[in-house]
């Protein structure tokens, strides 16, 4: 979707700082695979620097920003990658899927590049909302619904898959939107909101910001939600869904060819 983050990208690496403990899982799960297309790279997050890597992204704004040093990027949509059927070991989609103009194209787009295994991580739209949405902004949790793909929607697509659960850490660096579960005076910073996608699509926010400083003031939300704070991570609902591959690089059968491919 490069118009939502040419229009709300500017700044977003000042925020969306890659979290080293989230790093390391991804990285985990990426296991023995020598290269990666990173795919809806934004500004090169959890980019692994010790193997070939490539990024994929579509957003001007979001390439301008790719961290220094980082893995050349190609400016095209998940949907019509411009690789050669296997090109690499692995695929890597990291909070981006939901934001793909078509999903099933896309993860079949995964399927086809990836020689030996497809990591993504995303949100689980069954999962249990949390305090920012029940109380505060209830169209997160309907945009959650609407966007998300659901984890019977990535097993259709990618067939067999690992689902494993991904904690936040009370003190994330990495702003994504259940980054600051235990920091709740961090939603009231327009900054932060503007780094938080879901925020651009719910209309007016200030209602809820309006509830949640009273809260704050009046000491409602502790009252309520105090006991996080003495939680060092949380279970919010993202997951790390890995999918093994063979070496046709497509779900079941022969990989499928693509003419005039670059790599």
């Amino acid at each position: 979707m490069p118009q939502l983050y040419d229009r709300i990208g500017l700044g977003y690496a000042d925020y969306r700082r890659p979290d080293p403990r989230l790093a390391a899982v991804i990285l985990g799960a990426l296991g023995d695979a020598g290269s990666v297309v990173n795919v809806g790279a934004g500004a090169g997050s959890y980019e692994p620097a010790d193997r070939p890597d490539v990024a994929v992204e579509p957003s001007m704004a979001m390439i301008r920003q790719h961290r220094a040093g980082g893995a050349p990027v190609v400016r095209a949509s998940a949907t019509e990658l411009p690789f050669r059927d296997a090109a690499f070991d692995a695929a890597l989609a990291i909070l981006t899927v939901h934001h793909w103009p078509d999903r099933a194209r896309g993860l079949a787009e995964l399927a086809r590049v990836a020689r030996r295994r497809i990591v993504i991580l995303t949100f689980d739209p069954a999962a249990s909302e949390f305090w920012l949405s029940d109380d505060y902004f209830p169209g997160i949790g309907e945009i959650d619904r609407r966007i998300m793909p659901s984890i019977e929607e990535l097993r259709g697509v990618l067939g067999e898959i690992e689902v494993r659960p991904l904690p936040v850490p009370h003190d994330c660096t990495d702003g994504f939107l259940g980054a600051y579960w235990r920091r709740p005076h961090a939603y009231l910073d327009q900054g932060v909101r503007g780094a938080i996608s879901t925020f651009s699509m719910i209309g007016a926010v200030e209602p809820g910001l309006a509830r949640l400083r009273a809260d704050l003031e009046d000491g409602t939300w502790d009252r309520r939600y105090g006991h996080l704070l003495q939680e060092t991570e949380l279970d919010l609902g993202y997951r790390l869904v890995v999918a093994h591959r063979g070496d046709s690089g497509t779900p079941g059968g022969a990989p499928r060819s693509r003419c005039g491919q670059l790599w």
